[in-house]
């Protein structure tokens, strides 16, 4: 979710506590998660259980990436909890950006832009298949609205005017137009969301990635291809990690492709009835530190795991030394009968 506004949030699981996968699962290698209403709680804070758990898989090795719709400048949230790399996946995949810097600081490690003439084309079909469509347009510096866009976000627009006009080749501000387009952001006054979101991919087709976070009918448009999952999987492809050996977890539709590419994945208790069937397993709400639990049961498991296998060594060890003494002893016998 990336709508500042708050809105009616999915039915909470009745599960009492995290359900994982049937059968055997390899260690992760990387854990992948959504930011709000996932690792984040509705107040938007990280709880001290989960920077606990966070910091705990990073130092029994796990690479945690934060895979949000978010731009990066909203990334201050979590900054000061990465460790390791420093990666975040943002705005969808439209963009790989390294908060080192902590925050108020971040660079651009890798930009998937929406080219500025099929954004046109997108917001050139919502209008006719949507009339009352809004537009918003997020590019690498900052959001630019239309006049009736409505205050969803946690910042003003850093200009004013129509879409068309935001997108055109030329604008007045020039330092603006070379900014890379990451994501057009379409809402609609009276539609439901998911309706919105069947209807904009009908008419959108595969020219763009539509999906949705919010709880109101706010669409989020990537370019063709772009998604969390596609941008997660480019990340793991540098590292030499395979799908089997990630975990992922998200609440909202934007993260289904992220959930069915991962080995593993979780659905939050407060998870969008979409995402609840896309993922492998599921984990209490974001209020009760959902990823928080699982992180602390992988780790828990990695542990059980290193004492069998330290048992099992000590056993064969054992056996060993009684067979060689026994070897020793049958010939030490044979000698004296000679």
């Amino acid at each position: 979710m990336t709508s500042a506004t708050p809105g009616p949030r999915p039915p909470a699981s009745t599960a009492p506590a995290a359900s994982a996968p049937d059968g055997p699962r390899p260690l992760p290698r990387l854990i992948a998660t959504d930011l709000d209403g996932t690792l984040l709680r509705d107040d938007k804070t990280v709880s001290d259980r989960t920077v606990a758990a966070l910091a705990a898989a990073e130092e029994a090795g796990i690479e945690v990436f934060f895979v949000t719709g978010r731009p990066a400048r909203w990334m201050d949230v979590v900054s000061a909890h990465v460790h390791g790399h420093g990666l975040a996946i943002c705005g969808n995949g439209a963009a790989v950006v390294d908060l080192h810097g902590g925050p108020g600081t971040h660079s651009f490690v890798k930009i998937r832009e929406l080219a500025r003439e099929r954004a046109l084309d997108v917001v050139r079909r919502l209008r006719v298949a949507a009339p009352g469509t809004s537009f918003a347009i997020e590019r690498t510096g900052g959001l630019h609205h239309e006049e009736t866009y409505p205050p969803l976000h946690m910042e003003p627009g850093e200009s004013v005017a129509p879409a068309e006009k935001l997108l055109a080749e030329t604008l007045a501000d020039s330092a603006v137009a070379e900014q890379p387009v990451l994501k057009v952001l379409a809402f609609h006054p009276g539609l439901a969301p998911d309706d919105f979101l069947v209807l904009a991919r009908a008419a959108i087709g595969d020219r763009a990635t539509v999906t949705r976070s919010s709880p109101s009918a706010l669409l989020e448009i990537s370019g063709p291809g772009v998604s969390k999952a596609s941008t997660l999987e480019l990340c793991c492809a540098e590292r030499g990690i395979t799908p089997a050996e990630v975990v992922a977890f998200g609440d909202m539709p934007n993260d289904i492709e992220m959930l069915a590419w991962a080995g593993t994945s979780y659905a939050m208790g407060n998870a969008h009835p979409d995402v609840i069937a896309a993922a492998s397993g599921h984990t209490v709400a974001n209020n009760d530190d959902g990823v928080a639990v699982v992180i602390e049961r992988i780790l828990a498991d990695r542990r059980a795991a290193e004492v069998r296998r330290a048992a099992e060594r000590s056993d064969s060890e054992g056996h060993d030394s009684e067979g060689r003494g026994s070897e020793r002893r049958d010939s030490e016998g044979r000698g004296s009968e000679g």
